[in-house]
């Protein structure tokens, strides 16, 4: 036998009852060595909220010009005694929903992000300002076993779950200031300062003390927010106001004040950067 065919004839066989060996249409693969420097895609999960209804929701997320992983509704069916989610692009592949989008160095978040969506209105606009709409507990009662399940398989660390809002403070406030982050880490889910080491840094100080706004502008951009030379005194209020909405919703003035900043720090010390 030609030594040649001899070896296709082999390799053939071994394909087939191999492990690690797979016979593909016109080629075959081993797949039985792994590079170490290989990555997961997904490092990031990013919350938003829709600003629709459901069926509006759902035909702008089908549609060509932005797309989502997951989409959660307000009451969510239940199948089979589980809530029913809305996978509309398999994790494996880029969802159209970050945008332009920074968080800890890396840019572009779609390339690396599982985006979900919350059916949730958003906010009204009222005489007392912006009031934004509160999340049913079952839709957060849907989205806590999606989180576990994503955080398991690609070991997704608490300071990367982050809203929309986060990562694009300059042009989103999704999921807004009723999204319950702090209901999140009671759970085990996502990032949150240590109470106690909150009030250490304040040391009795008035909470709505002013402090130096350029050390908070320094921590947010050690903990991930984007802060460089060229944001305006505009930009930076905005840039405040979203870390508020996160980690101190019952006020997201953008001004920097003192529990602000004690905030940041312990963030900063828990986390690293």
């Amino acid at each position: 036998m030609n030594a040649r065919l001899g070896l296709s004839l082999l390799l053939l066989l071994l394909a087939g009852c191999t492990p690690g060996l797979e016979q593909r249409q016109g080629y075959s693969v081993d797949t039985r060595l792994a590079a170490q420097g290989a990555r997961p895609r997904v490092k990031t999960i990013v919350i938003h909220y829709t600003a629709e209804d459901f069926s509006s929701s759902l035909a702008t997320l089908i549609d060509k010009d932005v797309s989502v992983h997951y989409l959660i509704p307000t009451q969510p069916p239940q199948h089979r005694g589980t809530p029913l989610i809305w996978q509309l692009v398999p994790e494996k592949e880029l969802a159209w929903h970050a945008g332009a989008s920074y968080w800890r160095g890396a840019t572009r978040l779609n390339d690396t992000s599982v985006g979900i969506e919350l059916v949730n209105p958003g906010y009204r606009t009222t005489a007392q300002g912006r009031q934004f709409y509160p999340f049913a507990p079952a839709q957060i009662a849907a989205l806590l076993p999606l989180l576990r399940d994503l955080i398991s398989r690609y070991h997704i660390q608490p300071q990367n779950i982050v809203g929309h809002s986060d990562i694009a403070p300059q042009r989103k406030q999704d999921p807004g200031a009723r999204f319950p982050w702090a209901q999140l880490a009671v759970q085990g889910i996502g990032a949150w300062p240590e109470p106690a080491r909150v009030e250490e840094l304040l040391q009795g100080r008035d909470r709505l003390q002013p402090v130096a706004q350029e050390a908070l502008l320094s921590l947010l951009a050690r903990y991930g927010y984007e802060v460089n030379a060229a944001v305006t005194p505009a930009q930076q209020q905005k840039l405040i106001a979203a870390f508020q909405m996160h980690f101190r919703p019952a006020s997201y003035s953008g001004r920097a004040d003192a529990e602000t900043w004690a905030i940041a720090q312990a963030l900063v010390e828990k986390y690293g950067r």
